[in-house]
C-alpha cells in the first residue's frame, strides 16, 4: 500500500541532527528526560504520547507508540481508551469554540 508517509522514515528520526547537529542534540536529550520515570512512570508517558499522537495525527508517532505501549505491557483496551480520551478532548476543544460562534451570532444579531 503506498501512502504519502513512508513508515520506513521512521527509522530515520534520528537523523535529524545531519543539518542541525547542536539542536537535534538539545532536542533528544529533553525528549529522554521527558519519558524517563518521573512522577509518571514510563507506561503512563507511553500512553499519553499514543493519545497525543492521535490528536496531531502523526502517523510515524501513532506507529512508534502503538509499539512503545505495547511492549511496555499496555492492554488494547488501554491503548483504545487512551485514544477516546484524546478524541473527547479534541471533539470537546471544538465544540467549545461554538460559544465564540454563538457569542458571534447575538452580536450581530442585536
Amino acid at each position: 500500500m503506498e501512502t504519502y508517509y513512508n513508515p520506513e522514515d521512521l527509522k530515520k528520526f534520528g537523523n535529524i541532527g545531519e543539518y542541525q547537529k547542536e539542536l537535534a542534540d538539545k532536542f533528544f536529550s529533553y525528549y529522554g528526560s521527558v519519558f524517563a520515570e518521573g512522577a509518571l512512570t514510563a507506561r503512563e508517558k507511553s500512553l499519553i504520547a499514543l493519545a497525543v499522537a492521535h490528536t496531531v495525527q502523526c502517523p510515524y508517532c501513532i506507529d512508534a507508540y502503538t509499539n512503545d505501549t505495547l511492549e511496555k505491557g499496555c492492554t488494547e483496551e488501554q491503548m483504545m481508551e487512551a485514544v477516546h480520551v484524546a478524541a473527547a478532548i479534541r471533539g470537546g476543544s471544538s465544540l467549545v469554540h461554538s460559544v465564540q460562534m454563538m457569542n458571534k451570532v447575538k452580536q450581530v444579531s442585536m
